[in-house]
């Protein structure tokens, strides 16, 4: 297969990587980490001018027609910046499921201002007792005439602080762990009986908590089909998981490349430490795991897509457990071979560590893709034919 880049997205890798090293660089997001925001309005009007945030939206809603694989490569280049506006939680996970299932009333009122940078989205779907469970909602949502009532709480809500809508998932019927009864609803950031609490992550960047308390909402704020959220849900967080991916090669990238150049410069006994034959071993080491991160990232944003789930799980499960253990041996490594100081606040490293150690655990950590991985049906098969 040619992974080799088009032209087109050739331009806009070198438009994205000018924009992190001139406009966005790793100091910017020192000083942003003390706001309360968390990244700038401004900036993410721009990102609209240039097109980054309706690249993969179909022209008729204000896109451009590209695939995933084009935010992927986006993704990619601001993970070397750190680069903190919500690009994940508004164009990946909410503006995704707008697009896909949202009319086009919807789409024009919700998703439309955040393709031109004017209005940002989160998506609220877990909760304090879920982890990982998609189909595990309290949240409930009580029908009235033409009209829903939710009660109940949402944690970790990436952007909710500052989002202008927020696509929230809560039960219509059902028991708390049943596949069916879950809706999605579009609801204002400003709605009588929303509470969102600010939370700050440990990579610097900021989530919400939010409340919801007899939060009332028209039936022209579903999202898709009345009680068949799951199914949208698992194809939203699978995109997340891929885009965590893409933003975290780019970022295990840059530790790799930091880590060789300061493996030449540093001199010991007279020498450049990188002369010395058992660091060699780890840089090599660490190139094949940051090779190895991008062959699966690439087939996660390909396949994320597919009209297959299996295909898509498979392969958004692999890329997600070799960000946790491969990008977790470069990070690891780095950290080592600066002598430990990598780790602290001022070395522009642990800014790094920290944001993998959470896009490791974001939309299923290591352990929970392993599982998913094994319980597929093809691969259950192949287990109880080897017994």
């Amino acid at each position: 297969m040619n992974f080799d880049l088009s032209e087109e997205q050739q331009m806009i890798v070198d438009a994205v990587a000018k924009f992190v090293a001139n406009d966005s660089p790793v100091e910017r997001f020192r000083k942003l980490r003390d706001t309360e925001r968390g990244w700038e309005a401004p900036m993410w009007e721009r990102m609209g001018e240039y097109g980054w945030l309706g690249v993969a939206f179909p022209e008729a809603q204000g896109g451009f027609s590209g695939r995933f694989v084009d935010m992927a490569l986006i993704l990619e280049q601001l993970g070397r910046g750190l680069v903190p506006e919500p690009y994940i939680p508004s164009v990946v996970l909410a503006g995704g499921l707008i697009s896909r299932f949202g009319t086009a009333e919807q789409v024009e009122r919700y998703l439309a201002p955040m393709i031109e940078g004017q209005a940002s989205l989160a998506l609220a779907y877990a909760e304090r007792q879920s982890r990982y469970n998609l189909s595990d909602c309290l949240t409930r949502a009580t029908k009235s005439g033409g009209a829903y009532t939710l009660d109940g709480e949402k944690v970790w809500v990436l952007n909710g602080h500052a989002a202008d809508s927020i696509v929230v998932a809560a039960r219509t019927s059902g028991e708390q762990l049943d596949a069916e009864g879950l809706t999605l609803f579009v609801v204002d950031a400003d709605a009588r009986g929303l509470t969102r609490t600010l939370v700050k992550g440990m990579d610097g960047q900021r989530t919400a908590l939010l409340r919801f308390n007899a939060v009332e909402v028209d039936a022209e704020r579903v999202l898709g089909d009345e009680g068949r959220g799951l199914e949208p849900l698992e194809w939203a967080i699978d995109r997340g998981a891929a885009a965590a991916c893409a933003e975290g090669l780019g970022e295990i990238q840059e530790l790799f490349e930091r880590t060789v150049a300061y493996l030449k410069e540093r001199q010991q006994f007279g020498v450049p430490i990188g002369s010395f034959q058992a660091l060699q071993h780890r840089a090599a080491d660490m190139f094949i795991e940051t090779e190895l991160c991008r062959s699966t990232a690439i087939l996660a944003a390909i396949q994320v897509d597919s009209e297959d789930p299996a295909e898509r799980k498979a392969d958004v499960s692999a890329a997600k457990v070799q960000l946790s253990r491969g990008g977790w041996f470069v990070q690891a490594s780095s950290i080592q071979l600066f002598g430990g100081i990598g780790v602290t606040d001022e070395q522009d490293e642990g800014l790094f560590f920290k944001r993998l150690r959470v896009l490791n655990g974001l939309f299923g950590d290591a352990d929970h893709h392993v599982d998913r991985f094994h319980r597929l049906p093809r691969f259950e098969a192949e287990l109880r034919a080897s017994d």
